[in-house]
């Protein structure tokens, strides 16, 4: 019987990498800048139960005392991060399984994805982990995150790795590298994030065993997910755990490897085989998945699943303080698919009686630049009872004089309000150009109204194109 045929349950056992009661570090270093180094400091500043570092030639790592061997380790220890040669990893694990841990973050690499003695080892592993019932996150990983439990077992440089906080995204990545740069991403635009997990080679714990935890984790509201691709016999595991996920929760997904080079590199990389990328396309159309093209439209979709109701129709609303942000957004919404709807006589007569004479009622509704922030205001409340539209785009410009700081405020009260009144609320994304004092107006309109907010108004089109897709799907199952 192969290790395939022994894997547990999907799901079975993956709570130990989010909620350990301890941690144990093999491979420790007193030297900075070496992964195990990186490892230690990280847990150690995060963490709130005990970290104990394992290297049998020092007695104390960073201050806390060090363990010979997991066999040393003291209660209560469950979940050990393993940061050494390749070819020491079966061992590790088998002792990991003797002192009665439940899981292993195998960051170490050079197995499948090198070949030859590789695979071999990564058979071993498995084996072990089988045998004792350890789950294995890696190997060929760069870690697990969950700011929610102060777990953090990548070897990320914290001098220059920005980690977000507590939040509705969860990502889950086969490239380590594009999840540090997710991180920092979210981390200066204040988004939080409730688990992050780096697949590596995937030789035990997978997409769909992380899915059937995060279905019924409170934190996470949607799910982003890297994929490179699957090993022979997966295929079936992951369109049924992406099929059941989705009546929950939203997942955004970017397939990479789409390309023959891309596919290649793929191999190379964790040792997936990519597939053929439109086999990919019609799991994603079966199952619900929004699929992304680029890392910014991954994370930039994601943040408005999260943060938005599904959107139950087509129509959308615009509500500008420029015409040609309102023309552009125009443009980009009907080549996705959405609709820019002309507003009945009776809508843009209330329209008129509350904007400047220079504004226009039509939709987009062109408030003008001269406008004040109830202008704005009075627009979103007249299109949201109108019953016309099924989603509203806000660009406000903060660069005019009449749109003021409390704008992100008072948007937030209006939205609460709106929101008490309506059996379906309508999903509200906003676009914001400029720099950094913009920015800052930007994030409170995300933190105060949960308005997700973007920098063009590609991506906002895009947010709301997702909303659709996935609204769309939860109405043909009947949800």
């Amino acid at each position: 019987m192969s290790a395939a045929d022994t894997r547990p349950p999907a799901g079975w056992g993956v709570e130990v990498f989010f909620e350990p009661r301890g941690i144990a570090v093999v491979g420790a270093s007193r030297t900075p800048g070496k992964v195990g180094y990186v490892i230690t400091l990280n847990l150690k500043r995060s963490f709130p139960g005990p970290v104990y570092p394992v290297n049998p030639r020092a007695r104390e790592v960073l201050g806390l005392p060090a363990y010979p061997s997991l066999l040393d380790v003291p209660d209560p220890v469950d979940l050990a991060v393993v940061a050494v040669p390749a070819r020491v990893v079966p061992r590790v694990a088998e002792e990991a399984g003797r002192r009665g841990l439940r899981g292993l973050v195998v960051i170490s690499a050079g197995f499948r994805e090198v070949g030859g003695e590789g695979v071999e080892l990564e058979r071993r592993l498995v084996e072990v982990a089988r045998r004792y019932g350890l789950r294995v996150v890696g190997p060929n990983c760069v870690g697990v995150y969950s700011p929610p439990s102060g777990v953090n077992t990548t070897f990320f440089d914290p001098r220059r790795q920005g980690f977000p906080g507590p939040g509705p995204v969860a990502f889950l990545s086969q490239s380590g590298a594009l999840g540090a740069a997710l991180l920092d991403w979210a981390a200066a635009r204040g988004i939080g994030v409730s688990r992050f997990v780096s697949l590596g080679n995937k030789a035990d714990v997978d997409e769909a065993d992380l899915l059937a935890y995060l279905r019924g984790d409170p934190w996470t509201r949607v799910v982003a997910l890297y994929i490179e691709g699957l090993q022979p016999g997966e295929g079936g595991r992951f369109r049924g755990a992406l099929e059941e996920f989705t009546l929950y929760k939203p997942v955004v997904a970017l397939k990479a490897g789409r390309s023959e080079a891309g596919a290649r590199a793929a191999a190379s990389h964790t040792g997936s085989l990519a597939g053929s990328y439109r086999v990919y396309e019609a799991v994603f159309r079966q199952t619900g998945v929004v699929p992304a093209s680029t890392t910014e439209e991954l994370f930039s979709v994601s943040l408005g699943l999260a943060l938005q109701p599904p959107m139950r129709g087509r129509r959308v609303g615009i509500v500008t303080v420029g015409g040609g942000s309102g023309v552009l957004a125009s443009d980009e919404l009907v080549e996705l698919g959405l609709e820019v709807p002309r507003l009945s006589g009776e809508t843009q007569a209330r329209l008129r009686r509350v904007l400047l004479p220079i504004a226009s009622p039509r939709n987009p509704v062109d408030v003008t630049g001269s406008a004040v922030d109830e202008h704005l205001l009075e627009s979103v409340r007249i299109l949201w009872e109108s019953g016309e539209v099924d989603a509203i785009m806000v660009i406000p410009y903060f660069n005019v004089a009449g749109v003021t700081d409390e704008f992100p405020r008072k948007l937030a009260g209006l939205l609460e309000e709106l929101r008490r009144g309506s059996e379906t609320p309508l999903p509200v994304v906003g676009v914001v150009t400029g720099g950094g004092y913009s920015w800052r107006l930007a994030r409170e309109m995300e933190s105060l109204a949960g308005v997700p907010v973007y920098p063009t108004e590609t991506l906002a089109a895009r947010a709301l194109a997702a909303l659709h897709r996935y609204g769309r799907w939860l109405e043909k199952r009947g949800v």
